[in-house]
């Protein structure tokens, strides 16, 4: 359940009490009036349905400059709820985060700040560690810190919004992350003596059609677990493992000077790139993620029909590429 708090000035009252009248909110009570002439509103609400309940408040209060609308998750409530919804609804329900609580989450863990470069740091020195020394526990360890799916989901969502801001900001992030990585890996790569006994190190310069199929699987996860509001740090580290191995690889093949692995693992971090973004996008149109008013929307479209294009074309020249290296090799 959720608690959604509407303060707003008095003349709003009858409105915001007919929204809640009108989606069946399961309780709601109010406040005096304060001396403002403003009244606090608190609505007890099933979670699936808090995002037709804020649409139409929004619509309703976008007159005002004084409304405030406040969405506290509530742990329990006590009695129960009656269920209200019959087997048809429960079916056309697909997210249990509202647009803009998930805008919240994604905007935050997108952000390019110390925090966010600190960990990639990290993340790309504890990997490197484990690829050169050949220890899966390792790689993994650095996969739980490394920060990467907040900016990937992030595009994805600013896509679907038509927000360029976020978009910017998710490309910025991403890119500063990756070039992070490139050249601390890049430096160890000059520094540290170069051994082909790494599994860890030499499967991420080889790429195939199995690549494409985990990186997709990866973008997906992604999205169902954040618009549910599940934990994501189990799909933060698949994530991860699309994209912090190969790049790490990537650097570390360059500055030790093998452009021949280097070219398989910068494949490879391409081709997890577009399969993550694309497989995110097409998880929001799914679940039907778009901005409020109409021509919001409309914008919004232009922006996803581009963006679905765009990747696309790029997985299957990626994937070409992939077939077409996979023959050269064959003795």
């Amino acid at each position: 359940m959720k608690i959604i708090e509407v303060i707003a000035d008095l003349g709003y009252l009858d409105t915001i009490l007919g929204i809640a009248e009108q989606q069946a909110v399961a309780d709601h009570w109010q406040s005096a009036v304060g001396e403002d002439g403003r009244c606090a509103i608190r609505l007890l609400v099933n979670p699936d349905y808090s995002q037709a309940i804020l649409d139409s408040l929004q619509s309703a209060l976008g007159g005002s400059e004084s409304a405030r609308i406040i969405v506290t998750p509530v742990e329990l409530s006590l009695p129960r709820p009656p269920e209200t919804d019959n087997e048809e609804d429960k079916l056309k329900r697909k997210t249990a985060l509202s647009r803009e609580e998930l805008y919240n989450t994604v905007s935050k863990s997108s952000q390019l700040d110390g925090r966010f470069l600190l960990l990639v740091f990290l993340s790309t020195v504890v990997v490197m560690v484990g690829l050169l020394e050949d220890n899966v526990a390792v790689v993994i360890g650095a996969m739980v810190i490394a920060p990467f799916l907040g900016p990937n989901i992030a595009l994805a969502l600013g896509s679907s919004l038509g927000d360029n801001k976020l978009i910017w900001q998710a490309l910025k992030t991403n890119a500063s992350g990756v070039t992070l990585t490139l050249l601390l890996s890049i430096a160890l790569g000059w520094w540290w003596p170069y051994e082909s006994s790494s599994h860890e190190l030499l499967s991420r310069t080889d790429v195939g059609l199995d690549s494409i199929a985990l990186a997709l699987a990866s973008g997906a996860a992604a999205v169902i677990s954040m618009t549910t509001g599940l934990s994501g740090v189990l799909v933060g580290v698949m994530v991860a493992v699309a994209l912090l191995p190969p790049a790490a690889t990537l650097g570390f093949m360059i500055g030790s000077g093998h452009y021949d692995l280097a070219t398989g693992a910068a494949l490879l971090l391409a081709v997890n790139v577009v399969s993550v973004n694309l497989a995110a996008k097409l998880g929001f149109l799914f679940l039907g993620i778009k901005p409020r008013s109409w021509l919001d929307q409309q914008r919004a479209r232009q922006s996803v029909t581009s963006y679905i294009i765009v990747w696309i074309i790029s997985l299957v020249a990626l994937g070409s590429l992939i077939y077409i290296r996979g023959q050269v090799d064959l003795p």
